[in-house]
């Protein structure tokens, strides 16, 4: 089997299985060679993970929470990205084996950025769960932004209309929830608040 046809063969199988898994181990080499693919991938310790097409619900509140960031940051340090973006989250470039896609990251350090990824640990990751990704998201993924030293995760979950605030406080992850009425602080932008009925709507 030559290159195209294994390429070609690894996405076919990613695409049936959501998860494909041999003796090889993937890289940021190896995604950028499925960039331009229906569809995107992320992966986490060289295993590589399909992500299926969000809903339009997820659609809706990941633009309003884009859109509510994007106001509160413009003309300021930060700035906030949407995917497709990818995050080389053990800050190892080419040859980093966990590269996420997160539906919201803010970077305050500048130096990260690169073109077409963020090479580092972003200050703030928001992940949208959905029926294909939830246990991805609030296990495998809270600990690798855990360990990488995101400073703030949300998990927001669009059936119950709630948030799962994560701050990093001691190399740990100190949790709190709020509902679809609370107005969220968010801890690494002073002043930043969220109201979720706005996110939710």
């Amino acid at each position: 089997m030559d290159e195209k046809d294994k390429t070609l063969y690894v996405k076919e199988s990613l695409r049936k299985e959501q998860q494909y898994s041999t003796e090889k181990l993937y890289t940021y080499a190896d995604f950028v060679t499925w960039w331009n693919d229906e569809d995107r991938y992320e992966l986490i310790d060289g295993v590589a993970y399909v992500i299926c097409s969000p809903s339009r619900v997820h659609q809706k509140i990941s633009g309003n929470l884009h859109g509510l960031f994007w106001a509160f940051l413009r003309n300021k340090p930060c700035e906030v990205y949407h995917p497709p973006f990818a995050v080389c989250l053990n800050a190892a470039g080419d040859n980093d084996n966990t590269v996420v896609q997160p539906d919201l990251i803010v970077v305050c350090d500048k130096s990260k950025l690169e073109d077409y990824r963020c090479n580092g640990a972003p200050d703030m990751v928001i992940e949208i769960l959905s029926p294909s990704s939830k246990s991805r998201d609030m296990l495998l993924k809270f600990n690798k932004y855990m360990q990488a030293g995101v400073r703030e995760y949300w998990v927001v979950d669009p059936d119950a209309q709630t948030v799962k605030v994560c701050i990093l406080k001691g190399g740990k992850y100190e949790t709190k929830d709020y509902s679809d009425t609370d107005t969220i602080p968010v801890h690494m932008l002073e002043g930043c608040l969220i109201n979720m009925q706005e996110v939710f709507a």
